[in-house]
C-alpha cells in the first residue's frame, strides 16, 4: 500500500509539472519574454514541493505510527504478563509478528494470537491512513503552488533554492554519518581499553588472539588480545592480492588503451568488467574448491607442506577479484591523458613503448595510485574468500602457503558466534578502529604521492 502511495506522489508530482508549467504559458499569453522564470522552473518548483510534503508525510506520519502502535502492543504484553522481562516481552512480540505474516513463530499462545490479529488490524489502518495522507498532502501542495503561478513569481530562484537546499542536506548527512561512525569506533574502542586497563600495547603488540576463551561470561582475557596474527594476515593476503591485481590490471589498462584494435576493445573491455560483477561468495567457492587444492597438490609435488586453506590461494583469489577495478579506472585515467602529449612525444621520435612509459603513465600516476588504493581497501575489507579460502584460526606466521586470517574475518566470527554481543563488542570496534586508522593512513600517503606528481605533470 505505501508502495502504491509513493507511485502515485510521484505520479502527482509529474502531473503538478505538466499543470504548472502550462499554467506559466497561459499567463503569459504566449509570450514568454514577459514572464520572470521559464516555464519549466514553474513546473520544477510545483514538483518538488509535491515530492518533498508527499514522501514527507509518508515518513513522518508511517514512522510515528509505528512507534504509536508499538507502545500500544507493548502495553498490551505488560497488561497479560506483568512480570515477563523485557526480552521475553520482545519474544512475545516477534512471535506475533510471524503469526502475522504467516511464519512459524516459536510458540504459539492464546496471547500472542490475540497481539498478531491486533497487530494486523492496527497496521492495515497504518497503511491506508498514511497512504491517504500523503496523497492528500501531495494534492493540496500541487493546488498550492498552482495558484502561485504569475508573471512575476520568481520561481527559477525559488527552485534553485530548494536543489540547493537539498544538496546541502545530502552533503549533512553524509558528514553527519561520518562522523558518527568515527565516534562510535571511537567510544567502543576507549570503553574495550578500560576494561584492558589501559594496556594499549597487548593489544598492538601482543601475538595471542583469542579475548573470549577460557573466561568467564561477560569477561574478557586481557592476556589473548594481542591483534599482531591478524594484522600480519590481513597484510600478507593484501600484498598477495595486489601482486596478483596490480601488474596484470595495469598491463591490461595500458593494452586496451594504446595497443588494442577498436574490436579488440570493445570486447576485451567488457569480459574484463564482467569479473566486478561476480560475487564475493562465488570467489570463495572458487577458491576453496578449484585453487587452494590445486596448490595443495602443486606443493606436495615439490615437496612443499602446504595448508588445505592457505594465505595463497586466498590472496591470489582476491587479486583477480580485484583486477576489473584497477584495469577500468587506470584504463579511463590513461585514456584522458591528452593525445597532444603523445603527439608530442610521437614528434620527437620516441616509440609506443617509451611514449607509455616516459609520458603516459607519469601524467596518470595519480589516477593509477588511487586506483591501487581502491583495490587496497577491497582487499583489506574482503571477507568471505578469506573465510572460505585462508582459515579462522589466527597464526602469526610469514609463511604463505600456511592458514591465516584476517581483521574482518575475526569481527565476523566475534559477531555471529554464541558469545554475548555486549561482550564482543569491544574486540570488534578495537580492530574496526584499527583498521579505520590503517586505511585512513593509506588514503593520506595516496593524496601526497598524487599531489606531488599532479603538481608536476599539469
Amino acid at each position: 500500500m505505501l508502495l502504491i502511495a509513493f507511485v502515485l506522489v510521484i505520479a502527482l508530482s509529474i502531473a503538478a509539472y505538466g499543470m504548472s508549467r502550462q499554467r506559466a504559458v497561459s499567463s503569459a499569453g504566449g509570450n514568454l519574454a514577459v514572464l520572470h522564470s521559464r516555464p519549466s522552473y514553474h513546473g520544477t518548483y510545483s514538483m518538488l514541493w509535491v515530492l518533498i510534503v508527499g514522501i514527507a508525510v509518508l515518513l513522518i506520519v508511517g514512522e510515528g505510527w509505528i512507534f504509536l502502535n508499538r507502545s500500544i502492543y507493548f502495553g498490551i504484553i505488560q497488561e497479560a504478563r506483568p512480570d515477563a522481562p523485557f526480552i521475553e516481552q520482545q519474544l512475545i512480540l516477534s512471535d506475533a509478528w510471524s503469526i502475522r505474516n504467516g511464519g512459524i513463530p516459536s510458540r504459539t499462545d492464546e496471547l500472542r494470537t490475540s497481539l498478531a490479529e491486533t497487530i494486523g488490524s492496527l497496521d492495515s489502518w497504518r497503511l491506508y491512513v498514511t497512504s491517504a495522507l500523503a496523497i492528500l498532502a501531495a494534492g493540496a501542495t500541487a493546488f498550492i503552488t498552482h495558484g502561485k503561478i504569475s508573471i512575476d513569481w520568481r520561481a527559477r530562484n525559488r527552485s534553485e533554492t530548494i536543489i540547493r537546499t537539498i544538496l546541502m542536506v545530502c552533503a549533512v548527512i553524509a558528514i553527519l554519518t561520518t562522523i558518527g561512525i568515527v565516534l562510535s569506533l571511537i567510544f567502543e574502542t576507549l570503553s574495550f581499553f578500560e576494561k584492558l586497563g589501559w594496556r594499549i600495547d597487548k593489544f598492538l603488540f601482543g601475538t595471542t588472539w583469542s579475548p573470549l576463551s577460557g573466561v568467564s561470561e561477560g569477561a574478557i582475557d586481557r592476556e589473548r588480545v594481542g591483534a599482531v596474527p591478524l594484522f600480519a594476515g590481513t597484510f600478507m593476503i593484501t600484498i598477495i592480492a595486489m601482486l596478483v591485481a596490480v601488474p596484470i590490471g595495469l598491463f591490461a589498462a595500458i593494452y586496451l588503451s594504446d595497443f588494442a584494435s577498436k574490436r579488440t576493445r570493445s570486447w576485451a573491455k567488457p569480459m574484463l568488467e564482467v569479473l566486478a560483477g561476480v560475487p564475493t561468495v562465488v570467489y570463495g567457492f572458487f577458491a576453496a574448491i578449484t585453487v587452494a587444492p590445486a596448490i595443495r597438490d602443486l606443493g606436495t609435488w615439490l615437496g612443499l607442506g602446504v595448508d588445505s586453506s592457505s594465505a595463497l590461494a586466498a590472496g591470489t583469489v582476491m587479486g583477480i577479484m580485484i583486477i576489473p577495478f584497477i584495469s577500468s579506472l587506470s584504463d579511463d585515467v590513461i585514456n584522458a591523458v591528452p593525445q597532444s602529449l603523445r603527439d608530442g612525444s610521437f614528434g620527437l621520435g620516441a616509440t609506443r613503448a617509451e611514449t607509455i612509459r616516459q609520458v603516459v603513465l607519469p601524467a596518470a600516476l595519480p589516477g593509477i595510485v588511487s586506483a591501487i588504493l581502491l583495490g587496497i581497501s577491497r582487499a583489506v575489507g574482503e571477507t568471505m574468500i578469506v573465510v572460505m579460502a585462508a582459515g579462522q584460526g589466527a597464526n602469526l606466521t610469514w609463511n604463505p602457503l600456511e592458514a591465516v586470517t584476517t581483521v574482518t574475518v575475526q569481527i565476523v566470527m566475534l559477531y555471529t558466534g554464541d558469545t554475548d554481543l555486549e561482550t564482543a563488542s569491544g574486540p570488534v570496534f578495537a580492530l574496526g578502529f584499527t583498521l579505520f586508522c590503517v586505511t585512513l593512513l593509506l588514503n593520506v600517503i595516496a593524496l601526497r604521492i598524487v599531489r606531488r606528481y599532479r603538481e608536476m605533470y599539469d
